[in-house]
């Protein structure tokens, strides 16, 4: 009898698919969800800890040092504060303080004077009204007072002069001005418009170097000894786009301003014509700034009248050649280049390291790149988000080191 032998029957494909798919996919998710939702748990369950015992920001002593020097410095909302602008540039170390007092939501009146060791003297009265007209941005600002320097350096006209013929002058001026900047439409253009009445009185230099009529007569330098009135009207036009002249790490501002220094004399009456271009460039997430200033001054009179010397376009000191003494070159003209490399330490301080150039001439048309009298150095900046209340600049030139103390922005 034979033996009976049985076919074993392979399973189909969707058999075997099916297999395959528990096998896969249903069998390990279904082993993963217990870990899965474990994990999850965990999850939730610290960060409900971490929501528990969460608290506010607290700044260490030294952010809140100098949150609280920051709001002092740059005025704030109190009545009382600092006021670091000299008579004139030149002064020396100079104190001041002042009385602020909001007479609106943005009417402002401030009183405020300073003095300086070496005798420079300033008080005035400034009033700033802010509003919206038409839809247009204005402010207007009135300013009064009266301001003496005693000590001005003289050194004599053009680029070529000798630091060692030096000579100092001084002056007595009151002065009552008002002025208005516009936004219109709230777009980049910006306009300006001013009137100032002064009254410019020269009087003989004091300090250790000899006193600018030893040296000058009336006849070889023109506005020796003069009492000059003066009529100021001018007029700006330009487009900006900084944050804000006082502080800024992006944008730009290109300007053209017209001066007209009207003497009713008949004496020392001259128009002037400044050119102004400022470039901020911000690279790594505004870590570095790339800043960059040129500036032209040009001067021009009738056959009839004379720039007296103490108005002549200059060049020195800590807003232009940082690295030669205030007001060491003078004459008809000027040109001024300026670059900064700005470094950002944390949100109140900058470094900068910067690089000046420059020239005066007696004609417009030799304003060029020969001849460029230059300086370089290094910077460091206290600020807030819209102003520099502090800057100490290190510059040197061939004429020596200087050491800059500031209560404003370069640029």
């Amino acid at each position: 009898m034979g033996t009976l032998k049985t076919r074993r029957r392979w399973p189909g494909p969707v058999a075997v698919f099916g297999t395959l798919f528990v096998t896969c996919v249903i069998a390990p998710a279904a082993a993963q969800e217990p870990e899965t939702a474990t994990r999850a748990s965990l999850i939730e369950q610290t960060q409900a800890e971490k929501s528990a015992t969460l608290q506010p920001y607290q700044p260490g002593a030294a952010e809140k040092y100098l949150d609280y020097a920051q709001n002092y410095l740059t005025g704030g909302q109190l009545h009382w504060h600092p006021f670091f602008d000299s008579a004139y540039a030149g002064g020396g170390f100079t104190v001041g303080g002042g009385y602020l007092q909001h007479l609106g939501s943005y009417s402002v009146l401030d009183l405020r004077g300073s003095i300086t060791p070496s005798g420079y003297k300033r008080a005035e009265a400034a009033f700033t009204a802010p509003s919206m007209v038409f839809g247009r941005w204005m402010s207007l600002s009135l300013l009064g007072g009266w301001r003496e320097a005693t000590e001005v350096g003289f050194f004599g006209t053009g680029s070529e002069t000798a630091k060692e013929s030096r000579v100092n002058y001084g002056f007595k001026q009151p002065y009552g001005s008002a002025s208005i900047e516009a936004f219109p439409g709230r777009s980049l253009l910006v306009l300006r418009g001013g009137f100032e009445a002064s009254q410019w009185q020269q009087t003989p230099g004091a300090g250790s170097v000899p006193s600018i009529e030893t040296a000058y007569t009336p006849e070889s330098l023109p506005g020796l000894g003069a009492k000059t009135t003066y009529l100021h009207s001018q007029g700006t036009i330009g487009i900006d786009w900084r944050e804000s002249p006082g502080y800024a790490r992006r944008g730009g501002f290109y300007g053209v301003t017209f001066h007209d220094f009207a003497d009713p004399d008949n004496v020392h009456g001259f128009k002037q014509l400044d050119y102004e271009a400022v470039q901020h460039i911000p690279l790594l997430r505004e870590a570095w700034v790339l800043s960059f200033r040129g500036a032209v001054e040009t001067t021009n009179v009738n056959d009839s009248e004379q720039v007296p010397f103490f108005m002549l376009p200059a060049l020195g000191g800590g807003s232009s050649l940082r690295g030669f003494s205030s007001w060491r070159f003078r004459d008809r003209n000027s040109l001024l280049l300026q670059g900064e490399w700005r470094i950002i330490v944390n949100r109140y301080i900058d470094m900068a390291v910067f690089f000046d150039a420059g020239k005066v001439t007696q004609r417009s048309r030799d304003l060029n790149f020969d001849g460029l009298k230059t300086d370089g150095g290094l910077g460091f900046r206290l600020h807030g988000p819209l102003a520099t209340p502090l800057r100490i600049d290190f510059a040197k030139s061939h004429e020596g080191l200087s050491i800059v103390f500031g209560s404003s922005a370069v640029f």
